[in-house]
């Protein structure tokens, strides 16, 4: 047992904490995440992970090594797959923190919300005219939770008697430009072939 306490280390917590999802800022064990991020990082990196810290942002999360050119990794954190709605809410949320920091209104405002009206126009102006959207929107509070679950949205009280959402600046790195035009691409042929 006290040979067992002695390999603790001040971070230990923290390596858990990152294990199991997202850090951020409002964390308990963020501080140890800054202050011993390179003791982290050697740790993790004999398993085949990665610390991404982002401190101005305020989260930190955990990145498999690719070990080939096909991009498989040694499978320690699975990967998760969501539907084709949901990878269109999360492509609509990605647009709009893109463009929210690209043009920012208040420079003072570091956060973006969105609420379901919101996300349902973007929705509409996103898909082509051949999309079924009625059918697309019916399904809305399924994909907003799907996406919620996943740690890309956090409800953050009403706005006009509606549920606001904060969008996780997490998605700029779970969903990359290169994603996001890659996947406008395929629905464009997908339109297209109905």
């Amino acid at each position: 047992m006290n040979q067992l306490h002695e390999n603790i280390k001040p971070y230990s917590k923290a390596i858990v904490k990152l294990l199991k999802g997202t850090v951020d800022k409002k964390d308990v064990v963020w501080d140890n995440v800054i202050t011993y991020e390179l003791e982290i990082n050697e740790y993790l990196n004999k398993i085949g992970l990665q610390l991404i810290l982002k401190e101005d942002d305020g989260f930190a999360f955990l990145k498999q090594f690719e070990i080939d050119s096909d991009n498989n990794t040694i499978g320690l954190v699975s990967r998760r797959q969501v539907g084709f709605e949901t990878s269109i809410v999360l492509v609509i949320l990605r647009q709009l923190i893109e463009e929210f920091e690209s043009n920012p209104i208040d420079i003072q405002v570091t956060e973006k919300f969105v609420t379901q009206s919101e996300l349902k126009e973007q929705i509409s102006f996103f898909l082509p005219e051949k999309y079924n959207k009625v059918k697309f929107l019916d399904g809305i509070e399924r994909y907003i939770a799907k996406v919620e679950e996943l740690g890309y949205l956090k409800e953050s009280g009403t706005s006009l008697n509606e549920k606001k959402y904060k969008i996780h600046k997490i998605i700029k790195e779970k969903v990359t430009l290169d994603i996001l035009h890659e996947f406008k691409e395929k629905l464009k042929v997908y339109v297209e072939s109905i």
